[in-house]
């Protein structure tokens, strides 16, 4: 069997370096969302929450594009074996920075809620939980962009991490709501945007295990570090 023709390899070479570089673009306007979504929380600005909501069309708009570039890939150029696997990663990824950025804009959206409630101690601490999910996520894309499969391990290793924090968080707003009834809406949205931030970790998580299927061919099969004892109450 021949060996493809130099122009057509070349040709699909840069075909997946622009799709890289899409979901380098793609995943910076992940985190900048979630930077703006806890700077609203924060601020408790609901002018800004309503821009981070609008924004959140344009994440729409990455993951579209990526998915027919992907669509094209496999249509003209017909990728076997890590080729295949690169664009297949590419859409699992696409697909789950627009989630990401969907928890993002849910949790400026609650945050925006919040401003005409008092300020509670929950609020001050859920910015640690978006500032570790952040970092994560940061950590992830760049060992994609790397090929660093074991960057991606630690992140999926270090998932029980996020978990325990967020329980933590989950019991802590859980205690303040059952002292102050009065203030139980605002608990309520303090408790989605624990969740929202917690599922952006989950996200990050995904994306190492799409990063060890592409470096190894197969995929995680072990059990995912968990420890979030919050399961199945919100």
């Amino acid at each position: 069997m021949r060996n493809p023709a130099p122009h057509i390899v070349t040709a699909f070479e840069d075909a997946m370096k622009r799709l890289k570089a899409s979901i380098v673009q793609m995943a910076g306007a992940a985190e900048a969302q979630i930077d703006q979504a806890l700077a609203c929380l924060t601020q408790r600005n609901p002018d800004l929450a309503r821009e981070i909501v609008e924004s959140d069309a344009r994440l729409d708009s990455y993951e579209h594009e990526i998915e027919a570039h992907c669509m094209r890939m496999l249509v003209l150029r017909q990728p076997v074996a890590d080729d295949l696997r690169e664009v297949i990663a590419a859409l699992k990824i696409s697909g789950n920075l627009e989630r990401v950025g969907d928890h993002a804009a849910n949790t400026a959206r609650r945050a925006a809620a919040m401003a005409s409630f008092p300020e509670t101690a929950p609020i001050a601490a859920l910015p640690t939980l978006g500032r570790l999910v952040r970092e994560r996520l940061t950590t992830v894309i760049d060992a994609y962009v790397d090929g660093d499969v074991e960057a991606a391990l630690r992140v999926w290793r270090s998932d029980d991490e996020v978990d325990e924090l967020y329980t933590s968080l989950y019991e802590g707003i859980v205690r303040s709501a059952q002292k102050s009834p009065e203030m139980f809406e605002a608990h309520m949205h303090l408790l989605f945007i624990a969740k929202s931030l917690e599922r952006i970790g989950d996200h990050a998580t995904n994306i190492a295990e799409v990063v060890h299927f592409v470096a190894t061919a197969r995929p995680l099969l072990d059990e995912r570090p968990k420890a979030d004892r919050s399961r199945g109450t919100t």
